[in-house]
């Protein structure tokens, strides 16, 4: 079995450096969609917040996702890989498609559904998956809204400045708002995959299960997994995000950042592993939007949206599927 967690943990890795190989486009969109970095700039520094993050927030997030969507009894090493192949080939198939699906809810919807494969409703926590399920909702309404508050804060007082003047002024403050953002896109997914690993050494038997405490390696081995992930990230998803979505100015693109992060901070500190593919697309959509309506492409708005939606069922139903052939494969 100790072969078979220490497997379980490469995979969970190989699920972090996905994850941030997927979502590199979150933390670096804005900043290469306004012209502020060019892209290999823009990685590089997302790459080192990536790496930092997890080290600066804590570790609730872990906590949430390691012992708060799984009920201990049901939480294997079986059904915590399963969930992860899962979330893995989701994250795969979306990033060949182009479209920015949340990493997060691919592992939760993961988690859930190898958890119903083995005890049905029962396996799960309801508290916890409803808390999810709930921020699954809000944070891109709250992301849109804070984005388009400073935006349009940002118009009124700024409005009759010299154009180029503004630009440079939030260009710069844009390399601030950008790493911010990376800071706290790889605390809170960082933090995912820290939980899903000390599950799994709990499960194992590595591990005292009285208290849920993240060893060290565990936030070091999941800080560097993100962080290269980012370093080679999706250029799929950049383009969709960074240019397909609409097109920003310097200062919106500041504000998109800043709405981003503001709500990543506050779930990270809160415990709540919440989606920064959501918590951005949000923000974008909302400083996008103070220019005139239209300056949105709502129609691909609408496609992201729908990716959205199927995720959490389709990760789950690859979850489940994965269970079978590995119960299969070990008898």
């Amino acid at each position: 079995m100790i072969f078979v967690v220490y497997g379980a943990i490469a995979v969970a890795l190989f699920f972090d450096f996905v994850n941030g190989f997927h979502d590199a486009a979150n933390s670096i969109a804005t900043v290469v969609g306004t012209r502020v970095l060019r892209p290999l700039q823009a990685v590089g520094m997302a790459a080192v917040a990536n790496f930092a993050g997890p080290f600066v927030f804590g570790t609730a997030v872990a906590a949430t996702v390691g012992k708060g969507i799984i009920q201990p009894e049901f939480s294997t090493v079986y059904v915590i890989l399963a969930g992860l192949v899962g979330a893995i080939v989701w994250d795969l198939v979306t990033w060949w498609l182009g479209l920015p699906s949340s990493s997060s809810h691919a592992l939760i919807g993961g988690l859930v559904g190898s958890a119903l494969m083995v005890g049905g409703l029962q396996a799960l926590v309801f508290g916890g998956v409803e808390k999810v399920l709930v921020f699954m909702v809000v944070s891109p309404s709250i992301g849109f809204a804070i984005a388009a508050g400073f935006a349009l804060a940002i118009l009124y007082f700024l409005g009759r400045s010299v154009p180029g003047k503004v630009n440079r002024v939030f260009g710069r403050l844009q390399i601030v708002s950008a790493s911010f953002f990376s800071l706290t896109h790889g605390a809170n997914d960082g933090q995912k995959t820290m939980g899903v690993i000390t599950a799994l050494l709990i499960a194992g038997g590595m591990l005292q299960s009285e208290k849920f405490i993240v060893p060290l390696w565990v936030i070091m081995g999941a800080a560097a997994a993100i962080a290269l992930g980012t370093f080679f990230g999706g250029w799929r998803i950049v383009k969709t995000m960074a240019f397909r979505l609409t097109n920003l100015k310097p200062y919106q693109g500041f504000c998109a950042e800043t709405g981003g992060g503001a709500i990543l901070t506050s779930m990270a500190w809160l415990g709540i592993p919440v989606s920064t593919t959501h918590a951005i697309s949000g923000a974008i959509m909302g400083a996008g939007s103070t220019k005139r309506l239209s300056a949105v492409r709502w129609g691909l708005g609408r496609r992201i949206v729908y990716a959205w939606i199927i995720t959490i069922p389709a990760s789950a139903g690859l979850a489940a599927a994965s269970l079978l052939i590995i119960k299969a494969i070990t008898g």
